[in-house]
Formats: structure tokens, sequence, C-alpha cells
């Protein structure tokens, strides 16, 4: 059996390529540098024709560096072609020649900044517009939820709202009293540290009960409760969104919402304002401490400052906010669940989705009945 090769030679502005020989994968070094080298060598041509009629055998792994040789010439501006092939090779070259094949793309001209910036700015508006289509629908089936649960409640699943509610809850108890308990701290600190320039630390008081009462208090509550339980709430709805849970319940009849949405809400807007109320007697504590600790302040004038800086519309205030979060960051964290494509990737991309979309809109929400209760005198 020949050795394989490639002669070639010119005619004029075409070159004539023959292969020899056993073109198999015994040969596979000897026949990897010879493609490589011819290649090379009629790089510059544009026409050229390579015969295979004088090749004794021929396998897969010879079929495909054949094909190699013709895309490569092709990728450098030759017109390569396959001339004198046999018929019982031919089958075998067609189907190598389909291997990835790529479907050619035009050539795109650079995008213009200005116009690639409001291509970015119209989708990105539109995606929002989305989710709040999603936010909306999704609201309407637990309202829906809610009113067959009002008119029939053993529909209501207690024992998973109760299991729900232990666990965003109880079990945040500890960090959340943490959290809050240093911020109050950090923030008497602070205005100590700046209000005694001037001789009036005593005002530190009313700055911090206004303060965590009215918004501190409940906007750290809702980001631990966004990141901890609505990232877990999305986590588990897209695991069961990909393991096809989902799907299953209602081929058995039973409305997803209602099995898991409404007992995930209901915990949810039952906790957050409980731990919005433990978070903000964290947080004056840590503040009242520190004032007594570092500003020289007995705890009977911090309280007694405290009684005359506040009244209970302050209290309400942070209070009436903490459901309405509540339900923003449940009804986020199970659209973005819904949405889970079946893949790892995608569920994480949702959970963070999920966590950032609910902080933003808490944000935006405060900011809304920041305006309303201005506006009552509140």
């Amino acid at each position: 059996m020949t050795a394989a090769a490639i002669t070639g030679r010119v005619e004029g502005d075409r070159v004539a390529l023959a292969a020899t020989g056993a073109w198999t994968a015994d040969a596979a070094v000897a026949l990897e540098s010879i493609v490589e080298e011819t290649a090379r060598h009629y790089q510059a041509a544009r026409r050229i024709d390579i015969d295979l009629a004088r090749l004794e055998r021929l396998d897969t792994f010879g079929a495909w560096l054949i094909e190699r040789l013709t895309r490569t010439l092709a990728e450098r501006g030759s017109s390569a072609r396959i001339v004198g092939l046999s018929d019982a090779d031919r089958g075998l070259i067609e189907e190598v020649r389909l291997v990835n094949r790529a479907p050619a793309r035009p050539r795109r001209r650079a995008d213009n900044p200005a116009l690639a910036m409001l291509d970015a700015i119209g989708r990105a508006v539109a995606d929002i517009g989305g989710s709040l289509v999603l936010l909306a629908q999704l609201f309407g089936a637990l309202t829906m939820a809610i009113a067959g649960t009002i008119a029939r409640p053993a529909r209501l699943r207690l024992t998973s709202t109760v299991h729900h509610l232990e666990r965003v809850g109880w079990r945040a108890v500890p960090i959340i009293l943490l959290s809050t308990f240093l911020i109050g701290a950090i923030i008497a600190q602070q205005g100590i540290f700046h209000f005694r320039t001037f001789g009036a630390e005593v005002f530190v008081v009313d700055m911090v009960g206004i303060l965590v009462l009215r918004e501190v208090g409940v906007l750290i509550v809702c980001v631990m409760v966004a990141g901890r339980s609505g990232s877990a709430y999305t986590a588990e709805l897209g695991a069961m969104k990909m393991r096809e849970e989902i799907d299953a319940l209602r081929t058995m009849g039973l409305d997803p919402v209602e099995v898991l949405v409404l007992p995930r809400i209901v915990a949810l807007v039952i906790a957050v304002p409980l731990l919005t109320f433990l978070g903000s007697m964290a947080a004056l504590y840590g503040a009242g401490l520190v004032c007594w600790l570092y500003g020289g302040m007995t705890p009977e004038i911090f309280l007694e400052r405290l009684r005359q800086a506040i009244w209970m519309p302050t209290f309400a205030v942070g209070m009436i906010k903490a459901p309405f979060m509540a339900l923003t960051i449940g009804l986020v964290a199970c659209v973005e669940g819904f949405n889970v494509e079946g893949s790892a990737a995608s569920l994480g991309r949702k959970t963070t989705a999920s966590v950032v979309k609910s902080i933003f809109l808490v944000i935006v929400l405060d900011g809304f009945f920041a305006m309303f209760f201005g506006a009552i005198g509140m």
C-alpha cells in the first residue's frame, strides 16, 4: 500500500492537487503535516482542484482531513473543489462535509454607539415592562386564590403556612436583631460624633428614633428578608420547575398558586411586620447603649427624650409599610422562581434577579410611601 501524499502542479491560475496512497487513521501524524503544509504552500492560489481518483483507501479520519483542507483554503479566499471522487467514497465525503457546518453570517458593520445605547435602554425598559406584567398576573392569580380560601377556609394549607412562617420568621430573628442592633449603634455613634461639635448630642435621640421607626428599621428588615427568604423562595420554586413538579401539580388538578405561592406570601406578610418591630426595638436598644457608653447619656435621659421625639404615627408609618413590602418581596421571588428554565445557570440568574429586583422595588415603594405620608401629614 502506497504512503499517503499530495502532489500539486500549477496550470495557469488554477492549482491541481492529487491525493495518493492510503488516507487512514494509521497515518495520522504524517497526514496532519501534509495537510498543514499544503494549505500553507498554496494559500495564495485562487482556484484549487483536489483530485481523489488515485486514493487507495479512505476512512473517516482521512475524509475529515480532506474536508479540513478545503475549508482552510476557502477561508483564505481560494475556491476549492473535489474532483475524481469514486462512488465508494462519495457518501463518506458528503457526510463529513456536513459536520460542524455553521451557516455563514454576514459581516456586521460596527454599531453606532448612540444607537447601541438607545437599543440597550429600549431592551431594558421592555424587560421591566415584562416583569411588571408578570407581577400583575401573579398578583391577580393570588387574589383569586385568596378569595377562594376566604370562601372555603379549609383550602388554606395551614401546615405549609406555619412551616414557612417558622422559616422566614422565627429562624430570621437572630440575624435581624444583630443587624438592626449594629445599625442603630452605628447611627447613634456617628450622630454623637458630629452633633458634639455643636453641643447638640441630645438631638441624636430624635434622629435615631424617627429614622429607625419610620425608615431604617423596616428597610433593613426587608433587605435581609429579600436576601434570605426571597432568594430561598426563588430557588425552591425554580428547582421544582426544573424537576417538572409544578407541571405535575397542574396535571393532578391543583393550582400551583394556591399550593405553593399563597402559604409563602401569607408567611411573609405575617413575619415581616413582627421582624420589623423586633428590629426597630433592637436598633433603639443599640442606639441607647451607644449614647450611654459613648455619649455619656443615661438611659433615663435617652428614654425621656425618645418619648418626646416620637409619637404613635411615627411607629405606625414603619409598621404600615411592612406588609406591602413583604407582599412585593414574595411576588417577585415567586415570579422569578416560575420563570426558571431547565438549567442550573438559569436558576442562579433568576435567584440573583429576585434579590436585586426585590430590594429595588422595596426602595421604590418606600419612596412612594414617604410622599404619601408627607402629603397626609404623618
